[in-house]
Order: C-alpha cells, then structure tokens, then sequence
C-alpha cells in the first residue's frame, strides 16, 4: 500500500496542477527577433502605402550595417515611395534590381527585356529625366527606352561596393562609376536591405532589395 502510494504522489508530482492548464506558457521572443518583426512590419506597410521622408530616413538610421562581401548576388528592387520624383519612374520602365559579385564590381540598373534580364550602362541616362514625373512614365517614353536599352546593354560593371560612412554609420555602399550617385544599403534581414539612392542635389531616394540568389 505505501508502495503504491509512493509511485502516485510521483505521478502526480510531474502533472500540471489546474492553475498552470488554465494558463498557457507564451514564449517570449528575444530582443534580436522583435526588433526585426517590427522593422519587416514597418517595411511592409511603408511598401504597400508609403510613407513620409522624415520617417523613412529614421527608420533606416535604426537598421543595421551591412558589410560589402556579405550582399553578392543578384537582388529584386522595388521603390518605396516617400513623395520624391522618382516614385514609381524605375518600375515604369521594368527595373528588375541590382547585382554584386564577391570582387565588389556592380551591376546597378537591371531591366526586363522581354524574358531576358539586362545590365544597363546608367551613363547615357539624363539625370534631369530622374527629376520628371510625368513625362517619363508616358507611353511614348516606356516604348522609347525599351528600344534604348538594346543599345545601352552593357556586360562590364558600371559600380563598386565599397565601405562608405554616412550618416555616421559605416555600411555597404554602391558607388557609380561615370554618375554623381552613391547608394547606401541597410539590413532588414540577411535577405533584405533597405537602399537610399544620394544623387547630388536631389533629396534621398528609398527603395528594397530582396535578396534572389
């Protein structure tokens, strides 16, 4: 009988008592991953809605650096509208992304071309046509620059990785070679980086890179 009792009392020693099946352990995330369910959050809507300059270039100060050999490979963009002029101009004309290699040589413009992808050669495109918002998305324009990037196709790199300060963080940056533009990249996640396109004399340009290969 003392036997028998002695196995039950450890039976019931190892079973939730019914104040801890009424209340059911949530776990807790670490810092490191709630901060960046709410960095993607924030991403997401500002992609879907866009979202003012001022907060855009907040929420890119808080973002991590992100070294130059970490980011080769071929990349997706996508804008993120803030109210600059070039909201939207790059997908008009079937912008696909950017690339890197592990040397740090960059291919900064990639478009569709039909079912290719193309690198094209950025120094033959006008900056005054990056300040336009209307004449450039027109018809005639996207038919016009489809047929100009048979000729402007280039397959030597137009860029460099470099590690560049701005804004008092040191990150990956993609300098042109022949244009007045630098572009800053932060990380959202290893697959995810968040650009601001500096062109001299204009404000700062956002857009996304998804990471594809």
């Amino acid at each position: 009988m003392v036997r028998n009792q002695a196995r039950t009392n450890r039976f019931e020693s190892i079973m939730p008592t019914q104040a801890e099946r009424a209340t059911p352990t949530i776990p807790q995330l670490s810092p490191v991953v709630s901060a960046q369910a709410e960095s993607l959050a924030w991403l997401e809507n500002a992609s879907r809605h866009g979202a003012a300059r001022n907060e855009a270039l907040a929420y890119f100060d808080r973002l991590a650096p992100v070294s130059p050999a970490t980011i080769a490979g071929r990349w997706r963009g996508a804008g993120l509208h803030t109210g600059h002029p070039m909201d939207g101009l790059l997908e008009a004309h079937d912008w696909y992304g950017k690339a890197f290699d592990a040397r740090g040589e960059a291919h900064p413009l990639l478009f569709c071309q039909g079912s290719a992808i193309v690198s094209i050669d950025p120094r033959w495109i006008p900056l005054s046509a990056l300040h336009s918002n209307k004449v450039t998305r027109s018809a005639l324009a996207r038919a016009g620059f489809a047929a100009a990037r048979m000729v402007l196709r280039t397959t030597s790199p137009q860029a460099r990785l470099r590690l560049l300060t701005h804004r008092g963080v040191a990150s990956a940056a993609m300098i042109y070679d022949r244009l007045p533009i630098i572009d800053l990249f932060r990380q959202v996640t290893p697959d995810i980086l968040l650009g601001l396109m500096d062109v001299r004399g204009a404000p700062p340009f956002f857009f996304t890179l998804h990471r594809e290969d």
